[in-house]
């Protein structure tokens, strides 16, 4: 079986294998480093123990799960007290418990949402029920 033109085809295809890879190779190492969320507010510097609802560890890769079962259990079961590991009692409230610690939304949560590919603009769900926080500037 003969294949016309072959050395033109097989050029075009390598051509067009070089650039839908060009993105792959070009960025290839060079992954951006991860946020480092501030947890500098006077809320959290005036706490003896800096420790949150979770361990850090479980609240960076967790988080939306626990708000996410905190709201259907507040909303459709109507129980408001979340009783951690440790026996440490909170108040199941986006705004009034985590925002209460956590005032600094721009250089907290939309740091990690940005880097996490969030786009930029694009209103994380949380804030179509809730009041998104007021910083001061």
């Amino acid at each position: 079986m003969k294949i016309y033109n072959g050395k033109y085809i097989l050029a075009g295809l390598g051509i067009f294998i070089v650039l839908v890879t060009v993105p792959i190779w070009y960025n290839m190492g060079k992954a951006a480093p991860a946020p480092k969320p501030s947890i500098d507010t006077p809320v959290i510097n005036q706490l003896k123990e800096k420790q949150c609802v979770l361990p850090k560890a479980e609240m960076i890769t967790g988080h939306m799960q626990l708000l996410n079962d905190w709201r259907t259990e507040v909303v459709r079961n109507s129980k408001r007290l979340y009783v951690a590991a440790d026996g440490k009692k909170y108040n199941m409230s986006l705004q009034n418990e985590c925002m209460r610690c956590h005032s600094n939304k721009s250089q907290f949560c939309d740091t990690c949402h940005n880097y996490a590919g969030l786009a930029t603009g694009q209103i994380p769900y949380c804030w179509t029920c809730h009041v998104a926080p007021k910083e001061a500037k």
